[in-house]
């Protein structure tokens, strides 16, 4: 999403400054007592639209749906791609390699067959959810594999483990 939000502020920035320098010429040709670039143009159509006109309801309609999206879209909480070590050093690594990671360690308990993990934060805290192939009964061989590699990573304060194991399916 850093991309998208670069994207948008970069478009917003052009907008404005060619807004601004429109105004800027405008308003210097009206000083000089010349006809505007743009405003002398529009200015009758703008003064004969009325707000009952379907095509004025519908491009407002349309500039506030789109605000929404945008809106909403910035206020979303994104995943992280970047998870933060400690809070002075400046280190950081990457989520998913560490998501990688963490999944390998699971992947070496003797039970498991295959696991995906998901890393979410709060705060500072890593907070690991597991999805594993394995027997119900490796919980603890998982959450120990878990905690020596975030060990091993240096993570800063762990949240809670989530661990699902789920039984491999009986082909018959």
């Amino acid at each position: 999403m850093r991309t998208a939000n670069r994207i948008a502020t970069l478009l917003l920035a052009v907008a404005l400054l060619a807004a601004g320098a429109l105004a800027v010429a405008e308003g210097l040709l009206a000083a000089l007592g010349r006809p505007g670039l743009l405003i002398h143009r529009w200015y009758a159509t703008l003064t004969t639209t009325r707000w009952q006109d379907a095509p004025v309801r519908a491009v407002a309609a349309g500039v506030a749906l789109f605000g929404l999206v945008v809106l909403a879209a910035e206020l979303r909480r994104w995943r992280p791609a970047r998870l933060r070590l400690a809070a002075d050093d400046g280190w950081h690594l990457h989520r998913r390699s560490v998501e990688r990671r963490l999944a390998r360690a699971v992947c070496a308990v003797p039970s498991v067959r295959r696991a995906r993990v998901r890393l979410r934060r709060r705060g500072d805290a890593w907070r690991p959810r597991v999805i594993a192939t394995a027997d119900p009964a490796a919980r603890a061989d998982v959450e120990f594999a878990l905690r020596r590699e975030l060990d091993r990573l240096a993570a800063p304060r762990r949240g809670r483990i989530e661990v699902r194991l789920l039984p491999a399916r009986r082909s018959t």
